[in-house]
Protein backbone atom coordinates (compact mmCIF):
# COMPACT_ATOMS: atom_id res chain seq x y z
CA UNK A 1 0.00 0.00 0.00
CA UNK A 2 1.65 3.24 -0.83
CA UNK A 3 1.26 6.60 0.64
CA UNK A 4 -1.88 7.64 -1.95
CA UNK A 5 -3.87 4.58 -1.40
CA UNK A 6 -3.34 5.45 2.27
CA UNK A 7 -4.52 8.71 2.01
CA UNK A 8 -7.64 7.16 -0.66
CA UNK A 9 -8.59 5.44 2.44
CA UNK A 10 -8.39 8.14 5.07
CA UNK A 11 -10.37 10.68 2.96
CA UNK A 12 -13.12 7.68 2.55
CA UNK A 13 -13.55 6.96 6.24
CA UNK A 14 -13.53 10.78 6.85
CA UNK A 15 -16.42 11.00 3.91
CA UNK A 16 -18.30 7.94 5.27
CA UNK A 17 -17.63 6.12 2.47
CA UNK A 18 -15.30 3.27 4.89
CA UNK A 19 -16.13 2.53 8.33
CA UNK A 20 -13.34 3.45 10.79
CA UNK A 21 -13.87 -0.50 11.98
CA UNK A 22 -13.07 -2.00 8.24
CA UNK A 23 -10.12 1.01 7.90
CA UNK A 24 -8.45 -0.22 10.85
CA UNK A 25 -9.06 -3.65 10.06
CA UNK A 26 -6.83 -3.15 7.07
CA UNK A 27 -4.39 -1.42 8.61
CA UNK A 28 -3.65 -4.63 10.75
CA UNK A 29 -3.52 -6.49 8.27
CA UNK A 30 -0.28 -4.69 6.75
CA UNK A 31 1.17 -4.83 10.05
CA UNK A 32 -0.37 -1.43 12.52
CA UNK A 33 -2.05 -2.09 15.26
CA UNK A 34 -5.57 -0.62 16.33
CA UNK A 35 -3.90 2.05 18.32
CA UNK A 36 -1.63 3.13 15.59
CA UNK A 37 -4.20 3.33 12.80
CA UNK A 38 -6.20 5.77 15.24
CA UNK A 39 -3.43 8.27 15.38
CA UNK A 40 -3.06 7.93 11.24
CA UNK A 41 -6.86 8.98 11.34
CA UNK A 42 -6.59 11.79 13.52
CA UNK A 43 -3.58 13.12 11.47
CA UNK A 44 -6.14 12.88 8.87
CA UNK A 45 -8.81 15.10 10.00
CA UNK A 46 -10.98 12.07 11.63
CA UNK A 47 -12.45 12.41 15.06
CA UNK A 48 -11.33 9.96 17.30
CA UNK A 49 -14.40 7.41 18.44
CA UNK A 50 -16.24 6.96 21.48
CA UNK A 51 -14.81 5.26 24.15
CA UNK A 52 -15.07 1.02 23.37
CA UNK A 53 -17.54 0.49 26.74
CA UNK A 54 -20.90 2.21 25.98
CA UNK A 55 -22.43 3.44 29.35
CA UNK A 56 -26.06 2.20 29.69
CA UNK A 57 -27.30 3.64 33.07
CA UNK A 58 -29.61 6.44 32.87
CA UNK A 59 -28.59 8.48 35.85
CA UNK A 60 -25.82 8.48 38.44
CA UNK A 61 -25.05 6.57 41.92
CA UNK A 62 -27.31 4.11 43.12
CA UNK A 63 -24.81 1.28 42.16
CA UNK A 64 -23.65 0.91 45.92
CA UNK A 65 -19.91 0.09 47.32
CA UNK A 66 -17.51 -0.93 44.34
CA UNK A 67 -14.89 -3.65 45.49
CA UNK A 68 -11.36 -3.34 43.88
CA UNK A 69 -8.10 -5.62 44.88
CA UNK A 70 -4.82 -4.52 43.71
CA UNK A 71 -2.58 -7.20 45.12
CA UNK A 72 0.42 -4.66 44.92
CA UNK A 73 -1.02 -2.12 47.45
CA UNK A 74 -0.66 1.27 46.73
CA UNK A 75 1.33 3.62 49.01
CA UNK A 76 1.00 7.11 47.20
CA UNK A 77 -1.62 8.83 45.26
CA UNK A 78 0.57 11.72 43.58
CA UNK A 79 0.65 10.29 39.92
CA UNK A 80 3.38 12.21 39.03
CA UNK A 81 5.51 10.40 41.66
CA UNK A 82 4.01 6.87 40.89
CA UNK A 83 6.91 4.90 39.36
CA UNK A 84 4.65 1.65 40.11
CA UNK A 85 1.73 0.37 38.31
CA UNK A 86 -0.18 0.56 41.22
CA UNK A 87 -0.12 3.58 42.61
CA UNK A 88 -0.85 4.86 38.61
CA UNK A 89 -4.33 3.04 39.35
CA UNK A 90 -4.70 4.35 42.64
CA UNK A 91 -4.12 8.15 41.79
CA UNK A 92 -6.19 7.92 38.16
CA UNK A 93 -9.55 7.49 40.40
CA UNK A 94 -8.99 11.06 41.63
CA UNK A 95 -6.87 12.89 38.57
CA UNK A 96 -7.51 12.73 35.30
CA UNK A 97 -5.67 13.70 32.20
CA UNK A 98 -6.50 15.63 29.11
CA UNK A 99 -7.01 12.77 27.15
CA UNK A 100 -6.87 8.64 27.78
CA UNK A 101 -6.35 5.64 25.65
CA UNK A 102 -9.32 2.59 24.94
CA UNK A 103 -8.81 -1.01 24.28
CA UNK A 104 -8.69 -0.30 20.65
CA UNK A 105 -6.39 2.64 20.81
CA UNK A 106 -8.80 5.37 20.15
CA UNK A 107 -7.38 8.55 22.20
CA UNK A 108 -10.60 9.27 24.59
CA UNK A 109 -10.97 13.21 25.74
CA UNK A 110 -11.22 13.54 29.50
CA UNK A 111 -10.63 16.83 30.40
CA UNK A 112 -10.26 17.88 26.83
CA UNK A 113 -13.09 18.73 24.93
CA UNK A 114 -11.59 17.30 21.94
CA UNK A 115 -8.71 15.48 20.57
CA UNK A 116 -6.31 17.67 18.56
CA UNK A 117 -6.54 17.14 14.79
CA UNK A 118 -5.30 18.84 11.83
CA UNK A 119 -8.97 19.24 10.99
CA UNK A 120 -10.15 21.20 14.11
CA UNK A 121 -6.86 23.44 14.22
CA UNK A 122 -5.23 20.93 16.82
CA UNK A 123 -2.25 19.91 15.25
CA UNK A 124 -0.17 21.85 12.90
CA UNK A 125 1.07 20.82 9.62
CA UNK A 126 5.17 20.64 10.90
CA UNK A 127 4.63 18.56 13.62
CA UNK A 128 5.41 21.21 16.40
CA UNK A 129 2.64 22.22 17.93
CA UNK A 130 -0.33 20.53 19.30
CA UNK A 131 -3.25 22.93 20.94
CA UNK A 132 -5.94 21.42 23.77
CA UNK A 133 -9.43 22.95 24.13
CA UNK A 134 -10.63 22.31 27.31
CA UNK A 135 -13.78 21.07 29.13
CA UNK A 136 -16.27 24.36 30.73
CA UNK A 137 -17.61 23.74 34.12
CA UNK A 138 -15.42 20.94 35.16
CA UNK A 139 -14.37 21.70 38.83
CA UNK A 140 -11.86 20.45 41.31
CA UNK A 141 -13.70 18.25 44.20
CA UNK A 142 -13.12 21.09 46.67
CA UNK A 143 -15.37 23.27 43.75
CA UNK A 144 -12.51 25.36 42.92
CA UNK A 145 -12.78 25.15 38.59
CA UNK A 146 -10.41 23.70 36.28
CA UNK A 147 -8.42 25.84 33.89
CA UNK A 148 -5.84 25.88 31.80
CA UNK A 149 -3.96 27.29 34.68
CA UNK A 150 -3.86 24.16 36.42
CA UNK A 151 -2.51 22.34 32.75
CA UNK A 152 0.42 25.07 32.59
CA UNK A 153 1.36 24.74 35.98
CA UNK A 154 1.45 20.37 35.72
CA UNK A 155 3.72 21.12 32.85
CA UNK A 156 6.18 23.08 35.28
CA UNK A 157 5.69 21.34 38.12
CA UNK A 158 6.85 17.80 36.26
CA UNK A 159 9.64 19.43 34.26
CA UNK A 160 10.75 21.44 37.45
CA UNK A 161 14.26 18.56 38.18
CA UNK A 162 13.73 19.24 41.83
CA UNK A 163 10.47 17.41 41.61
CA UNK A 164 11.83 15.32 41.01
CA UNK A 165 9.12 13.32 38.99
CA UNK A 166 8.41 10.29 37.35
CA UNK A 167 6.95 11.61 34.14
CA UNK A 168 9.80 14.61 33.73
CA UNK A 169 10.73 12.81 30.51
CA UNK A 170 7.51 13.83 29.11
CA UNK A 171 7.59 17.37 30.05
CA UNK A 172 11.06 18.84 29.96
CA UNK A 173 11.64 19.63 26.31
CA UNK A 174 8.30 21.31 25.56
CA UNK A 175 6.50 24.60 25.69
CA UNK A 176 3.59 24.96 27.35
CA UNK A 177 1.18 28.22 26.81
CA UNK A 178 -2.00 29.47 28.01
CA UNK A 179 -4.19 30.22 25.15
CA UNK A 180 -6.96 31.55 27.51
CA UNK A 181 -8.80 29.75 30.34
CA UNK A 182 -9.75 26.88 28.55
CA UNK A 183 -7.39 26.54 25.55
CA UNK A 184 -3.34 25.51 26.04
CA UNK A 185 -0.83 25.43 23.31
CA UNK A 186 2.11 22.50 23.19
CA UNK A 187 5.26 23.36 21.20
CA UNK A 188 7.80 20.69 20.60
CA UNK A 189 11.12 21.58 19.53
CA UNK A 190 11.40 19.14 17.03
CA UNK A 191 9.18 17.95 14.49
CA UNK A 192 7.05 15.04 16.83
CA UNK A 193 5.06 12.57 15.25
CA UNK A 194 3.62 11.24 18.29
CA UNK A 195 2.27 14.09 20.44
CA UNK A 196 -0.28 12.49 22.58
CA UNK A 197 2.78 11.93 25.30
CA UNK A 198 2.16 15.21 27.78
CA UNK A 199 -0.80 15.53 29.37
CA UNK A 200 -1.69 12.22 27.91
CA UNK A 201 -2.41 8.78 29.31
CA UNK A 202 -0.62 7.81 32.58
CA UNK A 203 1.98 10.62 32.53
CA UNK A 204 -0.65 13.35 31.79
CA UNK A 205 -2.68 13.45 34.79
CA UNK A 206 -3.80 17.08 35.80
CA UNK A 207 -2.81 18.67 39.23
CA UNK A 208 -4.65 21.29 40.87
CA UNK A 209 -2.36 24.19 41.05
CA UNK A 210 -3.40 25.94 43.89
CA UNK A 211 -3.12 22.66 46.03
CA UNK A 212 0.40 22.34 44.57
CA UNK A 213 1.60 25.44 43.91
CA UNK A 214 3.65 25.72 46.89
CA UNK A 215 5.33 22.35 46.87
CA UNK A 216 7.08 22.53 43.32
CA UNK A 217 10.81 21.35 42.94
CA UNK A 218 12.00 20.88 46.47
CA UNK A 219 9.28 21.05 48.31
CA UNK A 220 7.37 18.33 46.34
CA UNK A 221 7.47 15.63 48.61
CA UNK A 222 6.03 17.77 51.55
CA UNK A 223 2.58 18.39 49.89
CA UNK A 224 -0.21 17.21 51.78
CA UNK A 225 -2.34 16.17 48.58
CA UNK A 226 0.43 13.31 47.81
CA UNK A 227 -1.64 11.38 50.40
CA UNK A 228 -4.68 13.25 50.57
CA UNK A 229 -5.46 14.16 46.54
CA UNK A 230 -8.03 16.92 45.50
CA UNK A 231 -8.70 15.92 41.86
CA UNK A 232 -11.74 16.42 39.24
CA UNK A 233 -12.32 12.56 38.75
CA UNK A 234 -15.30 10.23 39.53
CA UNK A 235 -14.57 9.83 43.16
CA UNK A 236 -13.42 11.75 45.82
CA UNK A 237 -10.80 11.00 48.61
CA UNK A 238 -12.37 9.70 51.25
CA UNK A 239 -9.79 7.71 53.74
CA UNK A 240 -5.82 6.08 52.97
CA UNK A 241 -4.62 3.44 55.05
CA UNK A 242 -0.80 3.48 52.45
CA UNK A 243 -0.67 -0.37 51.86
CA UNK A 244 -3.67 -1.67 52.96
CA UNK A 245 -7.23 0.46 51.81
CA UNK A 246 -8.05 3.54 49.83
CA UNK A 247 -12.01 4.93 50.26
CA UNK A 248 -13.54 7.15 47.86
CA UNK A 249 -16.86 8.50 47.25
CA UNK A 250 -18.92 9.59 44.67
CA UNK A 251 -18.12 13.33 43.10
CA UNK A 252 -21.42 14.52 42.92
CA UNK A 253 -20.56 17.37 40.80
CA UNK A 254 -18.74 15.24 38.19
CA UNK A 255 -18.41 17.25 34.37
CA UNK A 256 -19.99 13.39 32.98
CA UNK A 257 -23.75 13.38 32.84
CA UNK A 258 -25.27 10.79 34.14
CA UNK A 259 -21.70 9.15 36.17
CA UNK A 260 -20.43 7.77 38.00
CA UNK A 261 -22.39 4.94 38.90
CA UNK A 262 -21.38 3.62 41.94
CA UNK A 263 -21.65 5.72 45.43
CA UNK A 264 -18.29 4.51 47.18
CA UNK A 265 -15.17 3.04 45.54
CA UNK A 266 -12.74 0.54 48.29
CA UNK A 267 -9.36 -0.21 47.00
CA UNK A 268 -8.03 -2.87 48.99
CA UNK A 269 -4.30 -3.39 48.66
CA UNK A 270 -2.12 -6.72 49.64
CA UNK A 271 -1.82 -10.02 49.53
CA UNK A 272 -1.12 -11.90 46.52
CA UNK A 273 -2.18 -12.78 42.75
CA UNK A 274 -3.98 -16.20 43.40
CA UNK A 275 -6.02 -14.88 46.18
CA UNK A 276 -6.95 -11.96 44.28
CA UNK A 277 -8.21 -14.24 41.87
CA UNK A 278 -10.57 -16.40 43.97
CA UNK A 279 -11.88 -13.22 45.71
CA UNK A 280 -13.43 -12.14 42.74
CA UNK A 281 -13.68 -15.72 40.40
CA UNK A 282 -14.74 -18.21 43.20
CA UNK A 283 -16.09 -16.70 46.35
CA UNK A 284 -17.12 -13.03 44.86
CA UNK A 285 -16.26 -11.19 47.88
CA UNK A 286 -14.67 -8.65 45.47
CA UNK A 287 -15.79 -7.25 42.31
CA UNK A 288 -12.80 -6.44 40.20
CA UNK A 289 -9.20 -7.78 40.54
CA UNK A 290 -5.60 -5.84 38.62
CA UNK A 291 -2.72 -7.52 37.20
CA UNK A 292 -3.59 -11.47 37.38
CA UNK A 293 -0.02 -12.80 36.92
CA UNK A 294 -1.27 -16.36 38.19
CA UNK A 295 -0.77 -19.88 36.39
CA UNK A 296 -3.06 -20.44 33.44
CA UNK A 297 -4.07 -23.85 34.86
CA UNK A 298 -5.11 -22.05 38.44
CA UNK A 299 -6.86 -19.18 36.51
CA UNK A 300 -9.11 -21.78 34.39
CA UNK A 301 -10.04 -23.88 37.41
CA UNK A 302 -11.00 -20.84 38.93
CA UNK A 303 -13.03 -19.61 36.03
CA UNK A 304 -15.15 -22.75 36.09
CA UNK A 305 -16.46 -21.66 39.26
CA UNK A 306 -18.91 -19.25 38.01
CA UNK A 307 -19.10 -16.35 40.15
CA UNK A 308 -16.66 -14.06 37.94
CA UNK A 309 -14.90 -13.58 34.06
CA UNK A 310 -11.80 -13.22 33.32
CA UNK A 311 -10.41 -10.94 30.28
CA UNK A 312 -6.84 -10.83 28.64
CA UNK A 313 -6.09 -7.36 26.59
CA UNK A 314 -3.28 -7.06 24.15
CA UNK A 315 -0.67 -4.75 26.09
CA UNK A 316 3.00 -3.44 24.80
CA UNK A 317 4.02 -5.02 28.50
CA UNK A 318 7.13 -7.27 28.72
CA UNK A 319 8.41 -9.08 31.65
CA UNK A 320 12.29 -8.94 31.48
CA UNK A 321 15.37 -9.25 33.36
CA UNK A 322 18.20 -6.68 34.17
CA UNK A 323 21.93 -7.73 34.65
CA UNK A 324 22.97 -4.80 36.93
CA UNK A 325 26.61 -3.64 35.09
CA UNK A 326 27.49 -1.64 37.80
CA UNK A 327 28.72 -2.76 41.38
CA UNK A 328 25.54 -3.52 44.12
CA UNK A 329 27.78 -4.16 46.46
CA UNK A 330 30.24 -0.55 46.20
CA UNK A 331 28.45 2.78 47.50
CA UNK A 332 29.59 5.92 46.34
CA UNK A 333 28.67 8.85 47.09
CA UNK A 334 25.79 7.48 48.88
CA UNK A 335 24.39 4.87 46.60
CA UNK A 336 25.07 1.62 45.61
CA UNK A 337 24.64 0.37 41.94
CA UNK A 338 26.25 3.99 40.81
CA UNK A 339 26.93 4.53 37.26
CA UNK A 340 30.03 5.19 38.31
CA UNK A 341 31.06 2.06 39.35
CA UNK A 342 31.64 -1.89 36.78
CA UNK A 343 30.24 -5.11 38.37
CA UNK A 344 33.00 -7.41 39.16
CA UNK A 345 31.45 -9.93 36.68
CA UNK A 346 28.15 -8.77 34.84
CA UNK A 347 30.55 -5.78 32.88
CA UNK A 348 31.93 -8.53 31.55
CA UNK A 349 29.39 -9.18 27.83
CA UNK A 350 30.36 -12.79 27.39
CA UNK A 351 29.06 -13.43 31.11
CA UNK A 352 25.49 -11.64 30.21
CA UNK A 353 25.78 -13.72 27.09
CA UNK A 354 26.14 -16.63 28.43
CA UNK A 355 23.38 -15.95 31.21
CA UNK A 356 20.95 -15.63 28.56
CA UNK A 357 21.13 -19.22 26.65
CA UNK A 358 20.73 -20.48 30.68
CA UNK A 359 16.75 -18.77 30.32
CA UNK A 360 14.25 -21.54 28.94
CA UNK A 361 11.55 -19.05 27.60
CA UNK A 362 9.36 -21.43 26.18
CA UNK A 363 9.22 -23.38 28.63
CA UNK A 364 8.30 -20.30 31.56
CA UNK A 365 5.35 -19.74 28.92
CA UNK A 366 3.72 -23.23 28.70
CA UNK A 367 4.07 -24.03 31.79
CA UNK A 368 3.41 -21.00 33.74
CA UNK A 369 2.13 -18.45 31.71
CA UNK A 370 -0.42 -19.59 28.86
CA UNK A 371 -2.69 -16.65 27.97
CA UNK A 372 -0.83 -14.10 30.29
CA UNK A 373 2.02 -14.05 27.78
CA UNK A 374 4.39 -15.38 24.29
CA UNK A 375 8.47 -16.01 24.91
CA UNK A 376 10.28 -13.53 23.18
CA UNK A 377 13.69 -11.93 22.59
CA UNK A 378 12.82 -8.16 22.29
CA UNK A 379 11.75 -5.80 24.38
CA UNK A 380 9.28 -3.94 22.02
CA UNK A 381 6.45 -6.05 20.46
CA UNK A 382 3.88 -3.73 20.30
CA UNK A 383 2.95 -2.17 17.79
CA UNK A 384 4.29 -5.23 15.69
CA UNK A 385 6.19 -2.87 13.27
CA UNK A 386 8.28 -1.95 16.16
CA UNK A 387 9.13 -5.55 16.96
CA UNK A 388 13.05 -6.07 16.27
CA UNK A 389 12.76 -9.62 13.47
CA UNK A 390 16.95 -9.45 13.99
CA UNK A 391 16.34 -10.57 18.06
CA UNK A 392 16.29 -14.28 18.71
CA UNK A 393 16.59 -16.25 21.99
CA UNK A 394 18.09 -19.81 22.40
CA UNK A 395 17.93 -22.00 25.68
CA UNK A 396 21.62 -24.05 25.31
CA UNK A 397 23.27 -24.79 28.29
CA UNK A 398 26.28 -26.70 26.50
CA UNK A 399 26.92 -23.53 24.52
CA UNK A 400 26.99 -21.18 27.63
CA UNK A 401 29.25 -23.79 29.44
CA UNK A 402 31.51 -23.30 26.36
CA UNK A 403 30.92 -19.30 25.96
CA UNK A 404 32.25 -19.74 30.16
CA UNK A 405 34.76 -22.02 29.03
CA UNK A 406 36.48 -19.62 26.60
CA UNK A 407 36.07 -16.72 28.82
CA UNK A 408 38.58 -18.48 31.53
CA UNK A 409 35.74 -19.18 34.28
CA UNK A 410 36.92 -22.06 35.75
CA UNK A 411 34.81 -24.11 38.55
CA UNK A 412 36.01 -24.49 41.41
CA UNK A 413 35.58 -26.81 44.09
CA UNK A 414 32.09 -25.79 44.80
CA UNK A 415 31.04 -26.06 41.25
CA UNK A 416 30.47 -22.31 41.39
CA UNK A 417 32.36 -20.80 38.47
CA UNK A 418 35.35 -18.10 38.99
CA UNK A 419 38.73 -16.15 37.51
CA UNK A 420 40.81 -13.65 39.06
CA UNK A 421 39.15 -14.40 42.47
CA UNK A 422 35.54 -13.85 41.08
CA UNK A 423 32.96 -16.15 41.57
CA UNK A 424 29.97 -16.28 39.32
CA UNK A 425 27.66 -15.97 42.18
CA UNK A 426 24.98 -13.72 42.35
CA UNK A 427 21.56 -12.15 44.26
CA UNK A 428 18.31 -12.77 41.72
CA UNK A 429 15.58 -10.27 42.68
CA UNK A 430 12.11 -9.98 41.98
CA UNK A 431 8.30 -9.63 43.55
CA UNK A 432 6.65 -12.22 45.91
CA UNK A 433 4.75 -14.35 43.46
CA UNK A 434 4.28 -17.76 42.21
CA UNK A 435 4.61 -17.43 38.48
CA UNK A 436 7.64 -15.34 39.24
CA UNK A 437 9.25 -17.62 41.88
CA UNK A 438 8.66 -20.56 39.51
CA UNK A 439 10.85 -18.49 36.68
CA UNK A 440 13.17 -18.03 38.87
CA UNK A 441 13.75 -21.09 40.10
CA UNK A 442 13.52 -22.27 36.46
CA UNK A 443 16.48 -20.40 35.70
CA UNK A 444 18.32 -20.75 38.79
CA UNK A 445 18.37 -24.87 37.76
CA UNK A 446 20.10 -24.07 34.86
CA UNK A 447 22.43 -21.29 35.82
CA UNK A 448 23.43 -23.98 38.23
CA UNK A 449 24.37 -26.53 35.05
CA UNK A 450 26.41 -23.90 33.74
CA UNK A 451 28.63 -23.04 37.13
CA UNK A 452 26.47 -19.98 37.94
CA UNK A 453 25.24 -20.17 41.58
CA UNK A 454 21.96 -17.75 41.92
CA UNK A 455 20.45 -16.89 45.37
CA UNK A 456 17.01 -16.17 44.76
CA UNK A 457 15.50 -13.04 46.68
CA UNK A 458 11.92 -12.07 47.08
CA UNK A 459 10.60 -8.70 47.65
CA UNK A 460 6.47 -7.84 48.86
CA UNK A 461 5.32 -6.33 45.94
CA UNK A 462 3.76 -2.87 47.81
CA UNK A 463 7.87 -3.09 48.95
CA UNK A 464 9.10 -3.64 45.46
CA UNK A 465 6.91 -1.54 43.45
CA UNK A 466 7.06 1.56 46.29
CA UNK A 467 8.69 5.08 45.27
CA UNK A 468 9.99 5.56 49.06
CA UNK A 469 13.36 6.49 48.57
CA UNK A 470 14.68 4.88 51.97
CA UNK A 471 13.83 1.65 51.18
CA UNK A 472 16.62 -0.78 49.53
CA UNK A 473 14.92 -3.31 48.23
CA UNK A 474 13.05 -0.95 45.29
CA UNK A 475 13.05 -1.84 42.27
CA UNK A 476 14.32 1.07 40.67
CA UNK A 477 17.41 0.81 43.14
CA UNK A 478 18.45 -2.46 41.86
CA UNK A 479 20.57 -3.06 45.02
CA UNK A 480 21.28 -6.76 43.54
CA UNK A 481 22.80 -8.24 40.53
CA UNK A 482 20.00 -9.09 38.33
CA UNK A 483 16.34 -9.01 38.78
CA UNK A 484 12.91 -9.52 37.30
CA UNK A 485 9.56 -7.59 36.68
CA UNK A 486 7.04 -6.51 34.28
CA UNK A 487 7.39 -2.80 33.06
CA UNK A 488 4.30 -1.11 31.27
CA UNK A 489 4.30 0.51 27.86
CA UNK A 490 1.65 2.98 28.37
CA UNK A 491 0.63 4.06 25.21
CA UNK A 492 0.62 2.77 21.69
CA UNK A 493 3.44 3.72 20.43
CA UNK A 494 6.74 2.48 22.04
CA UNK A 495 8.50 5.98 22.15
CA UNK A 496 8.32 6.72 25.70
CA UNK A 497 8.55 3.47 26.78
CA UNK A 498 12.13 2.80 25.35
CA UNK A 499 13.14 6.22 27.37
CA UNK A 500 14.36 3.21 30.00
CA UNK A 501 17.32 2.98 27.55
CA UNK A 502 18.53 6.52 27.58
CA UNK A 503 21.81 7.98 29.45
CA UNK A 504 19.85 11.40 31.16
CA UNK A 505 17.06 8.71 32.30
CA UNK A 506 19.59 7.12 34.83
CA UNK A 507 17.92 6.26 38.14
CA UNK A 508 20.22 7.70 40.79
CA UNK A 509 20.27 9.51 44.17
CA UNK A 510 19.91 12.52 42.16
CA UNK A 511 16.62 12.30 40.95
CA UNK A 512 14.89 9.80 43.79
CA UNK A 513 15.37 6.95 42.08
CA UNK A 514 12.61 7.58 39.81
CA UNK A 515 15.01 7.77 36.35
CA UNK A 516 13.37 5.00 34.26
CA UNK A 517 16.68 3.98 32.75
CA UNK A 518 17.08 1.17 36.02
CA UNK A 519 19.60 -0.88 34.41
CA UNK A 520 22.25 2.48 34.55
CA UNK A 521 23.63 1.02 31.10
CA UNK A 522 24.45 4.15 28.31
CA UNK A 523 25.02 3.21 25.01
CA UNK A 524 25.85 6.68 22.70
CA UNK A 525 24.53 5.15 19.67
CA UNK A 526 21.29 4.41 21.49
CA UNK A 527 20.89 7.82 22.79
CA UNK A 528 21.38 9.13 19.29
CA UNK A 529 18.85 7.00 17.48
CA UNK A 530 16.56 7.47 20.26
CA UNK A 531 16.58 11.48 19.62
CA UNK A 532 16.44 11.51 16.10
CA UNK A 533 13.45 8.92 16.42
CA UNK A 534 11.93 12.03 18.05
CA UNK A 535 11.88 14.09 15.24
CA UNK A 536 11.50 11.72 12.51
CA UNK A 537 7.85 12.25 10.84
CA UNK A 538 8.55 9.72 8.64
CA UNK A 539 7.22 6.34 10.19
CA UNK A 540 9.29 3.84 8.45
CA UNK A 541 12.97 5.52 9.04
CA UNK A 542 11.06 6.26 12.98
CA UNK A 543 10.19 2.72 13.46
CA UNK A 544 14.20 1.36 12.27
CA UNK A 545 15.54 3.79 14.41
CA UNK A 546 13.59 3.09 17.63
CA UNK A 547 14.12 -0.79 16.97
CA UNK A 548 18.04 0.37 17.05
CA UNK A 549 17.21 1.59 20.97
CA UNK A 550 15.66 -1.65 21.36
CA UNK A 551 18.67 -4.34 19.62
CA UNK A 552 21.57 -2.30 21.21
CA UNK A 553 20.27 -2.93 24.95
CA UNK A 554 18.83 -6.56 24.17
CA UNK A 555 22.16 -7.78 22.15
CA UNK A 556 24.45 -6.06 24.77
CA UNK A 557 22.29 -8.62 26.91
CA UNK A 558 21.74 -5.99 30.06
CA UNK A 559 18.11 -6.42 29.14
CA UNK A 560 16.82 -10.06 28.76
CA UNK A 561 13.19 -9.80 27.65
CA UNK A 562 11.30 -12.87 29.11
CA UNK A 563 7.32 -12.66 27.96
CA UNK A 564 5.39 -10.31 25.74
CA UNK A 565 2.49 -9.85 28.32
CA UNK A 566 -1.03 -9.63 27.69
CA UNK A 567 -2.97 -8.09 30.37
CA UNK A 568 -5.13 -9.97 32.54
CA UNK A 569 -7.97 -8.95 34.54
CA UNK A 570 -10.66 -10.65 36.69
CA UNK A 571 -14.37 -8.92 37.53
CA UNK A 572 -17.54 -9.97 38.86
CA UNK A 573 -20.05 -11.30 36.19
CA UNK A 574 -22.36 -8.23 36.20
CA UNK A 575 -19.41 -6.08 36.32
CA UNK A 576 -18.93 -4.17 33.08
CA UNK A 577 -15.47 -2.26 33.37
CA UNK A 578 -13.50 -0.83 30.70
CA UNK A 579 -10.20 -2.93 30.66
CA UNK A 580 -7.31 -1.03 27.98
CA UNK A 581 -4.00 -2.45 27.46
CA UNK A 582 -2.53 1.11 26.36
CA UNK A 583 -3.91 3.09 29.96
CA UNK A 584 -4.07 2.20 33.17
CA UNK A 585 -6.69 -0.23 34.85
CA UNK A 586 -8.89 2.79 36.51
CA UNK A 587 -8.65 5.59 33.23
CA UNK A 588 -12.43 5.42 32.65
CA UNK A 589 -13.31 4.25 35.66
CA UNK A 590 -16.23 6.68 35.24
CA UNK A 591 -17.81 4.24 33.01
CA UNK A 592 -17.99 1.07 35.17
CA UNK A 593 -20.88 0.22 36.04
CA UNK A 594 -23.42 -3.26 37.28
CA UNK A 595 -25.67 -4.93 35.16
Amino acid sequence: MDEQDLRGLIADVRDGRTSRRDFVRRMVAVGLTAPMAGMMLAHGGVAMADATLPYKPAKAGGGGLLKMLLWQAPTLLNPHFASGTKDQIASRIFFEPLAGWDKEGNLIPQLAAEVPTKENGGLSADGREVTWKLKRNVKWHDGKPFTADDVVFTAEYAADPGTAAYTTGSYNNIKVEKLDDYAVKITFKEPTPFWADPFVGVTGQILPKHHFGDYKGAKSRDAPANLKPVGTGPYKFVDFKPGDVLTGERNTDYHVPNRPFFDRIEVKGGGDAVSAARAVLQTGEYDYAWNLQVEDEVLKRMEAGGRGKSSAVVSGDIEFIILNPTDPWTEVDGERSSAKTKHPTLSEPKVREAINLLIDRDSIQKFIYGRGGAATASFVNEPPRFKSQKLKYEFSVDKANKILDDAGYKRGSDGIREKDGKKLKYVFQTSINAPRQKTQAIIKQACQRAGIDLELKSVTPSVFFSSDVANPDTYTKLYVDMEMYTTTQPQPDPERFLNQFVSWEIANKENKWLGRNVSRYADPAADEAYKAAQKELDPVKRAALLIKVNEIFCEANVILPLLSRTRVAASAGNLMHDHSGWDVDTWNLAAWYRT
